[in-house]
């Protein structure tokens, strides 16, 4: 079902407006519409342009909220100041807390640093300070790799004016210091370069040994991370203490600042000296008539509720309204489209269906009590609605099971109460032997037809379209075409007599015609200056390929119910494969591994394919018949929404 919508008009001074959304709006729900759109026909009418202010504190307090760990927000209401205070003072506290917490982890970061340069060149014993003001020879820090430093040593080393130092190596590097007369400088840089010596810049800062220099930065690295520690539990001591408070000032912040932004969809008028805002919007009939009875005390609001839809600019909105058992069932809904505001809503029709249809084709009781335990388990500890639907579905799975006499594929435990779907088989005129299910399945997919027919027409009353609904192949004109043709058949099968010639005409040429002649008929209807289209040939042409091409689809349609019995027909096959395979063909023992598999398989892979093969009778045979899915869900303001959108 579908909720009736009322639009409502808000008016009050501007300087009210958060008042009311505080105090109303974030009560009912209410979807906003942009009023400059909805009243572009109003002369003096201007967009509500503000700018937030609780913007910039509201940064502030996300950005303590989230340094804020497992701590209750406070059941107590603040106002804005001092949500504001709140924020502003815990900030400039935390602020110099966190510069100074940011210059230590920077000033340690640099620390590490220089003690990892340093620490490759601990075994050079001699003091820095020294080698770095040497006059006449020239130094480089650095390191080469295994096998460069191996061919140096070997081929270059001995004829070169350099001293190499070595510090330290491992597999890959060996660290070290060479040094160099300065005139010879640049040709030695050269060949070290083409060993691929990397070389390493030591600070001016560092005294004594590398040794005593690694030992001096230890220390300071130490003294650095007390520092920090310090500063960290001072500012976990002042969030832990102010954490409460910093939560209920941020949603007090995210309440007005989602508030204001209602200003958006808002539009300004004025009145000699005063400004005032308007509001446009859809609320449920109940709640705006709740909504008009709180208001109509409040001297500063003024609400406007209008009946007549086709005064408003945007449609009304769909909000589906059904029992909890049918809820699950909007998803597939959902997943077609949303049926529009005067559509009819097939939720429950699809629910009863789709869940009827399943256990025609997947009849097991075994198996149906698996589904049904299954998916209401998973519903009750998940929330997902397709598992409420497995379980819905297993239901009538169990039922056909017990009408079919099969439980877990063995049909010799209990009686079929109606019929078991490979043995049946009924004689029909002209056709002879059949199965009864298939037979049974057409008849079924019959009813249907006509019934979503009904929905064709019911639809086209509420939307005024008479086209539609009388002329139409899924209209009065083609239902009286199609359950003529559904009478014929039952009486002829039946070995009853056909009615007269006259009715037969009455019945399949008069329908016929008029289907082929519905736009004249609609225009007639409608009294236009222009009945018949100046393409007469062309039309008439176009009209009987199109009565052909609709008598092929009243077939096609019908006989595609014949996979109702097909699939409960194949169900009942497998599970006799399953049990040959198991060796409990004719009363032997069973090796009950592979009837446990065998079922856990067919339920499975068999289970899938039903369901997707009734959705797709669902959407193809039945919604494309009567349902259209063009309508836009209601999506009411919410504080509550907005702030969780937000995080």
């Amino acid at each position: 079902m579908i909720e009736k919508m009322k639009f409502l008009n808000l008016t009050g001074p501007k300087d009210d407006i958060d008042r009311v959304v505080d105090q109303y709006l974030s009560k009912y729900e209410i979807q906003l519409e942009n009023t400059l759109s909805e009243l572009k026909s109003v002369q003096n009418i201007s967009p509500y342009s503000d700018i937030n202010p609780y913007k910039e504190t509201l940064q502030k307090a996300n950005v303590l909220a989230d340094m804020v760990k497992n701590t209750d927000i406070p059941s107590r209401s603040i106002t804005l100041e001092e949500a504001v205070n709140i924020i502003e003072t815990i900030d400039k506290e935390l602020s110099s807390l966190r510069e100074e917490q940011h210059n230590l982890e920077t000033e340690l970061s640099k620390c590490k640093e220089s003690l990892t340069d340093i620490a490759h060149f601990k075994d050079l014993h001699y003091n820095i300070q020294d080698i770095l003001h040497f006059e006449h020879v020239k130094f480089r820090f650095g390191k080469i790799s295994q096998e460069y430093f191996a061919k140096f040593e070997k081929y270059i080393y001995d004829d070169l004016y350099t001293l190499f130092y070595k510090c330290q190596s491992d597999k890959d590097y060996v660290w070290g210091v060479y040094f160099v007369p300065s005139e010879e400088v640049t040709k030695i840089d050269a060949v070290y370069s083409s060993m691929h010596f990397e070389r390493f810049y030591l600070k001016d800062e560092y005294d004594g040994t590398p040794e005593e220099a690694y030992q001096d930065l230890e220390k300071e690295i130490q003294g650095l991370n007390e520092k920090l520690n310090q500063t960290n539990e001072r500012i976990s001591s002042k969030l832990s203490s102010s954490g409460g408070d910093i939560l209920l000032a941020r949603q007090r912040l995210e309440k007005l600042s989602a508030n204001f932004d209602v200003r958006k969809l808002a539009a300004c008028t004025e009145d000699k000296e005063e400004t005032f805002y308007i509001l446009c919007g859809w609320m449920t009939e109940k709640d705006a008539a709740a909504f008009s009875e709180e208001v109509k005390t409040d001297k500063n609001l003024y609400c406007i509720i209008e009946d007549d839809h086709n005064n408003t600019y945007s449609k009304p909105p769909t909000k589906l309204k059904n029992p909890k058992i049918f809820k699950p069932f909007e998803m597939f809904i959902r997943m077609y489209g949303l049926p529009d505001y005067n559509e009819f809503d097939p939720t429950i029709f699809v629910a009863i269906t789709y869940a009827f249809i399943f256990g025609a084709m997947f009849g097991d009781v075994g198996q149906g009590i698996c589904l049904t335990i299954g998916g209401f388990l998973l519903y009750k500890f998940k929330k997902m609605d397709l598992a409420a639907i497995v379980g819905t579905a297993g239901i009538f799975s169990t039922f056909f099971g017990f009408m079919f006499g099969s439980i877990f594929g063995f049909e010799d435990i209990i009686d079929a109460v109606w019929l078991r779907p490979i043995e049946h088989m009924t004689q029909l005129p002209f056709i002879g032997r059949l199965n009864t299910v298939f037979i049974v399945a057409i008849v079924l997919g019959m009813g249907l037809i006509m019934l979503t027919m009904i929905f064709h027409i019911i639809n086209g009353f509420k939307a005024h379209n008479l086209e539609a609904a009388l002329f139409d192949t899924n209209g009065i004109a083609g239902f009286v075409f199609y359950a003529a043709v559904v009478l014929t058949i039952f009486l002829f099968m039946t070995g009853n007599s056909l009615p007269a010639v006259i009715v037969l005409v009455v019945m399949f040429i008069i329908p016929l015609l008029v289907m082929a002649l519905k736009e004249p008929l609609a225009a007639l209807l409608e009294k236009k200056s222009e009945v018949m289209p100046k393409g007469k040939v062309i039309f008439f042409v176009q009209a009987f390929f199109e009565l052909f091409e609709v008598l092929l689809s009243y077939f096609s349609n019908t006989l595609s119910f014949v996979r109702i019995g097909a699939f409960a027909v194949s169900h009942a096959a497998m599970m006799e494969v399953v049990l040959m395979l198991a060796g409990a063909e004719n009363g032997g023992s069973p090796n009950w591994i592979v009837v446990v598999l065998g079922n856990l398989f067919v339920c499975g892979m068999e289970g899938l394919i039903v369901g997707i093969q009734v959705l797709r009778l669902e959407y193809y045979e039945f919604f494309s018949r009567f349902y259209k899915g063009s309508g836009r869900e209601f999506k009411p303001y919410s504080t509550k929404a907005s702030i969780q959108e937000k995080h």
